[in-house]
């Protein structure tokens, strides 16, 4: 997507073919800066604190730190050290272990005087395979914005929550893809854009790269969602999702929960972007079983911005000595999810909505007793 008229994705291999670039998403949108990774530890940070972040786009950053870790040495040690290191840094989003998990099975078995090659040409098609799904994606997802052109005549008013446009993948992102193609084929489109409070990434990332792409857009609080979905000025939500189950329950940036809740009492469509990375087929229950990922107090308890002087700062917003919780994501469950967009279709938010697409992982699909019981009544 664009920056200043110029073409980036959010992470390459730097011109030394070993380091890797990625764009610094913790300096954004007040400054634009790239960051070169030189060792799987760099990668770990970087997933950690948030510089890559985005559930598409941390599985690229994990398989290059797989690759930086073969290079430094390509050691059956080294790469189960890798491997333990780079799944410590983030525990919802199921994409990292996705790629780490490939990167290891592919590698294991080779010669290590192959491994270093191997690991680069691999990490290199997860981020190819990543570009062409969230193009899949906005192909399909056009549709729904067509559809709700053709019914009212008037620019579509989509709301989204966090940030998941291209700097939470590789490019063009998962619940903007669709907003992004409308928009580049002249089709009218607005999206509202929340904040999303603690570590507002939808006011700092997803405003910054509409913006860049000359998309129309206006940043609300978290908490204005239902009203403008209460008066009219909403008609379609869309949102990312960091982890899906096999029976549809989408876990995402915390907020998404309410909006979802919203958008049902209004009669609103909500749908989620679910590249197939982000599937976790072997979890029924996301409420029971996506761990949900704690991140620092001041992530809440300060903000950072730019003074009027130009200067970036971060300053408290809390009392001293006020306790704090910082919850990352919530889980919506599938039964307020319109529709599932994915690269190879629109389907519904359950199982059989999601195997009619996916019908090569049905053997992974684990029900919950609990469940099958009351699917029978």
């Amino acid at each position: 997507m664009l920056v200043k008229g110029r073409p980036y994705r959010t992470i390459w291999l730097a011109e030394d073919g070993v380091s890797v670039e990625i764009i610094d998403q913790t300096r954004l949108p007040h400054d634009f800066e790239i960051v070169r990774l030189r060792a799987a530890d760099d990668a770990a940070r970087a997933i950690a604190d948030m510089q890559v972040r985005g559930a598409p786009l941390v599985g690229a950053g994990a398989a290059y730190g797989m690759a930086l870790a073969m290079n430094t040495d390509p050691g059956d040690a080294n790469l189960e050290r890798a491997h333990r290191m780079l799944i410590a840094t983030r525990p919802t989003a199921i994409n990292l272990r996705w790629a780490v998990d490939d990167m290891r099975g592919r590698l294991a078995p080779l010669p290590q005087g192959e491994r270093f090659a191997a690991a680069y040409r691999r990490a290199a098609e997860i981020c190819d395979q990543d570009v062409e799904i969230c193009r899949a994606l906005g192909r399909h997802g056009i549709g729904l914005i067509e559809s709700c052109i053709a019914r009212t005549g008037r620019v579509v008013n989509i709301l989204t929550h966090c940030n998941a446009g291209w700097l939470a993948t590789v490019d063009y992102g998962t619940a903007l893809a669709p907003v992004y193609l409308a928009h580049d084929r002249g089709i009218p489109v607005h999206v509202w854009v929340d904040e999303t409070r603690p570590r507002n990434q939808g006011a700092s990332l997803t405003a910054w790269e509409l913006l860049n792409h000359g998309v129309p857009h206006t940043v609300v609080t978290d908490n204005a969602g239902g009203y403008l979905m209460q008066s009219g000025q909403v008609d379609l939500c869309i949102t990312g999702t960091d982890r899906t189950t096999s029976r549809g329950d989408a876990c995402n940036k915390i907020g998404t929960y309410l909006k979802a809740l919203a958008a049902h009492d209004c009669g609103i469509p909500f749908y989620v972007a679910v590249p197939s990375p982000s599937i976790d087929w072997t979890v029924w229950d996301g409420l029971a079983e996506i761990p949900i990922e704690q991140r620092d107090v001041r992530e809440v308890s300060h903000v950072r911005g730019r003074t009027d002087d130009g200067a970036t700062a971060e300053v408290c917003v809390l009392p001293s000595g006020s306790p704090v919780k910082n919850y990352g994501f919530d889980v919506t469950p599938a039964r307020l999810v319109t529709a599932m967009i994915t690269e190879r279709g629109v389907c519904a938010a359950s199982a059989e909505g999601l195997l009619s697409l996916f019908p090569e992982q049905r053997a992974l699909v684990r029900r919950l007793p609990n469940e099958v019981a009351l699917e029978r009544k």
